[in-house]
């Protein structure tokens, strides 16, 4: 049943509000991946839970999520402080930059309401910091992708008890619904040259990857494989697609603590490869654009459950 599935999925989705998703004896590493050659580099090892990289759009630094909390981390992994969000300051794992790197996009647990969806809406800043503005006045509201032209943003949103991808003009507030399939559709995220939305959908009954016109047509799937597949990120070069997947049936949801790997799709050739070993992770990996300007690199998390303490 459609509405039992869906309250079902309400339950699952209810983690995206988890902020941090705290965890005794977790270590967080923050990796950097050259997916061309393979070669990866660990710059950051801390015993907290941090999630959610952003790849600066000048190279220069990453933006992790923690406790809330939007964090600059260089390179090098150096603390470089705390993205001032003003009032809004119970960020989920949905957060990005514009195309221009001059705003962050993020998506706020907000007190002032609720649902049975949760309470994120989403919400846009200078990206060194400032007062913060809404674009959804609905929610529950998961941002995932913003548009080369820096006008839309696409995401995540529960309306009448139904998820489902929705794009926003971030001038008018307009909101249009792009999917109506059955089943939970997420992670929107716009292609470089801005002529797809790519996404991930449990329409088959399995967690598959997407892609459709920016208007909502053409909805196509693209993995057809045993594994959830979730979040995809599409690369600069507008061939390549790098997303998570579980190794277990996680029956529509995206939890924290499992095993997955991340692959690589190149939408010419059709042709998917791993680019990492199965690791433990899942929500807070690789929920959000984290590649590099050149396109050569991605930057996500991997954790340790050190039990032994």
């Amino acid at each position: 049943m459609r509405y039992l599935n869906l309250t079902l999925l309400s339950l699952i989705i209810s983690t995206f509000i988890i902020i941090g998703q705290t965890q005794q004896n977790i270590e967080s590493e923050l990796i950097l991946l050259n997916v061309r050659t393979g070669k990866e580099k660990v710059i950051l090892r801390e015993k907290r839970h941090f999630e959610a990289p952003n790849w600066s759009r000048d190279g220069k630094f990453l933006i992790i999520n923690s406790g809330g909390k939007l964090e600059k981390i260089s390179l090098n992994g150096k603390y470089l402080g705390v993205i001032d969000t003003g009032f809004a300051d119970n960020c989920n794992n949905d957060h990005g930059l514009s195309f221009d790197g001059k705003w962050v996009i993020i998506s706020h647990n907000d007190s002032r309401v609720s649902s049975p969806g949760g309470n994120s809406r989403i919400f846009i800043l200078p990206a060194s910091g400032g007062v913060p503005r809404l674009i959804t006045a609905n929610y529950p509201s998961y941002w995932h992708g913003v548009s080369p032209d820096n006008q839309w943003v696409t995401y995540c949103a529960m309306r009448n008890g139904e998820w489902d991808i929705y794009k926003t003009h971030v001038i008018t507030d307009e909101e249009i619904r792009l999917t109506d399939a059955e089943g939970l559709d997420d992670g929107p995220e716009y292609s470089y040259d801005g002529q797809w939305i790519y996404f991930n959908s449990h329409r088959t009954g399995r967690m598959h990857i997407y892609r459709m016109k920016p208007d909502g047509s053409e909805q196509t799937q693209l993995t057809f494989d045993e594994y959830d597949n979730w979040f995809p990120h599409p690369a600069p070069n507008n061939k390549d697609v790098v997303y998570i997947s579980y190794i277990e049936n996680q029956n529509g949801g995206h939890p924290f603590g499992k095993d997955v790997k991340l692959r690589m799709l190149n939408v010419e050739t059709k042709v998917t490869k791993d680019i990492t070993p199965v690791f433990y992770g899942g929500q807070g990996s690789l929920n959000v654009h984290s590649w590099s300007p050149n396109g050569d690199s991605i930057a996500y998390v991997r954790y340790i459950n050190d039990t032994t303490n």
